[in-house]
């Protein structure tokens, strides 16, 4: 990993680390088609409590992990500043299949093009069948 792709990856962390510090709020989500390589990534802010994403944003990268690509981890930082995100959550891990049901996929049906999230709970990774 190149020495600017780690220096954004680690002050996304440092952010996310840092806990609350009021609003707004950004979550950053990556998903991937299995737990170990993201290719997507999505990042909201929340402008106050019990409000709903106000801005989203969204990034693709098919060919690697998009958390090592540093072009959309600078594009992340500079979303979050624009945006004045004072708090940053960010799970460590993938949440699941990039594709998005209702668009991607039928409503209540799983996404024929990731089979390994089909048998498992996204938050825990664990399998449910």
């Amino acid at each position: 990993m190149s020495l600017k792709a780690t220096w954004f990856r680690d002050k996304l962390n440092k952010k996310a680390k840092q806990g609350f510090h009021g609003y707004p709020v950004a979550t950053i989500t990556y998903y991937g088609p299995d737990d170990k390589r993201a290719s997507k990534v999505s990042v909201g802010i929340i402008l106050d409590e019990g409000g709903d994403v106000a801005f989203l944003e969204r990034w693709f990268n098919e060919a690697k992990d998009i958390r090592l690509d540093p072009l959309v981890n600078e594009g992340i930082i500079r979303f979050l500043t624009q945006r004045g995100a004072k708090s940053v959550v960010m799970p460590d891990r993938i949440l699941g299949c990039p594709h998005e049901e209702g668009i991607d996929y039928p409503d209540g049906e799983k996404c024929q093009k990731c089979s390994f999230w089909a048998i498992r709970d996204r938050f825990t990774g664990e399998v449910i069948q």
